[in-house]
């Protein structure tokens, strides 16, 4: 059986569409017909690059989007204002990287507001535009392909949509669990797979919850976990996955939560496919917490064997080896290769170069294949 491949989602935005797409969350006028047709022709591109590189089960980029954490602001009430975000602590002590950073990877210019009222679907429509492009691509580039598209999970969006309106972080997930769901639900019910993206569960220790303390953010981590289970009552386990990650930049991470501190509560989460962080230097060693972690029989562990922050393009053979590590703990047929995080999380936002984006999936799915041909 070959080991399929994935990646975590979002993939890299062209100038031209990411300044449609930044236009539009700043609310100025933009071409409709114009954005629709960027983003069809986009999408269209992006499931052919997948299915050309051998991605198995491939999404639609999050090319609609201006960003996997902040795109909901249209679709519910209860947002405004913006607010900037803290620097990371790993980068705070280091001002003069954060500024190369940002001349390196473009400015996060998507709009960040605060949940300042009731949290209510206001309009599902935008998600039915999502999933219709993408259902249009794949009638046309991928007939018969497996396919995800991605979601925020209620714990997400309360990392960066600050509360300024709820009397607790409690009630601010119970609103946005009945907020969502159609999303959810309407997701699956075009017959994609969903994936909820969760740096709320250890990027967001060091970023949107720096200020707690370790065992506060566990408790709030929990919590999340638990308003996900809420929001997904019910939905097949076996066509969820959640992305754990530490943030896909390139700094220190000195201050990244061990992923052992958290393991448990991500094993809690109902998703059975779990992708995760495993290429990155501070994070390839973690593969021992997995291999003596007590891991459910319907989870399938989808680690980064690919690093998101560098153009270097890994060797297949160096892929493999890191696959084996999860075929020996949980065996060939419950292990995915992944990216360590998304390679366009933001419009105007990344360091990959496109067509270095292609080359590494290629070589993922070559790396796959020596590990299945071991295993």
């Amino acid at each position: 059986m070959a080991i399929e491949t994935t990646h975590v989602g979002s993939l890299p935005r062209g100038d031209k569409l990411s300044a449609l797409l930044l236009a539009k969350d700043h609310g100025e006028d933009f071409d409709e017909a114009e954005f629709e047709a960027a983003v069809q022709a986009a999408i269209n591109e992006a499931v052919q690059h997948q299915r050309e590189a051998g991605v198995s089960i491939v999404s639609d980029g999050e090319l609609g989007k201006v960003g996997y954490s902040t795109y909901m602001q249209e679709r519910l009430s209860g947002f405004g204002g913006h607010i900037d975000r803290k620097p990371a602590k790993d980068l705070a002590a280091h001002p003069d990287l954060a500024r190369k950073l940002s001349a390196i990877m473009g400015k996060q210019e998507f709009t960040r507001a605060s949940c300042i009222g009731e949290v209510k679907l206001i309009d599902l429509q935008p998600a039915l535009d999502d999933i219709r492009r993408f259902k249009t691509a794949l009638a046309e580039k991928g007939e018969g392909t497996r396919a995800f598209m991605n979601a925020a999970s209620p714990g997400l969006i309360t990392a960066f949509q600050v509360n300024r309106y709820y009397p607790s972080h409690e009630a601010y997930l119970e609103a946005l669990v009945a907020a969502m769901r159609p999303e959810y639900e309407a997701i699956l019910d075009a017959g994609l797979d969903i994936q909820f993206d969760c740096p709320d569960l250890a990027m967001s220790a060091h970023t949107g919850y720096q200020d707690a303390s370790e065992e506060e953010f566990v408790k709030i981590a929990a919590a999340n976990v638990e308003a996900l289970n809420a929001a997904t009552e019910g939905l097949p386990k076996e066509r969820m996955r959640m992305h754990l990650c530490w943030g896909n930049y390139e700094g220190p991470h000195d201050h990244d939560i061990a992923l052992e501190k958290v393991i448990d509560v991500v094993l809690g989460a109902r998703p059975s496919t779990i992708l995760f962080e495993s290429a990155n230097p501070c994070h390839e060693h973690e593969w021992t917490v997995w291999r003596d972690a007590d891991i459910p029989d319907d989870k399938i562990l989808a680690p980064g064997v690919i690093d998101i922050c560098s153009n270097y393009v890994e060797h297949p053979e160096l892929i493999a080896q890191r696959l084996q590590r999860f075929v020996d703990i949980v065996g060939p047929d419950r292990v995915i290769a992944s990216t360590d995080c998304g390679f366009g999380t933001f419009a105007g936002y990344g360091k990959i170069d496109p067509e270095v984006t292609w080359k590494k999936l290629r070589n993922l799915r070559k790396g796959a294949d020596l590990a299945s041909s071991r295993a």
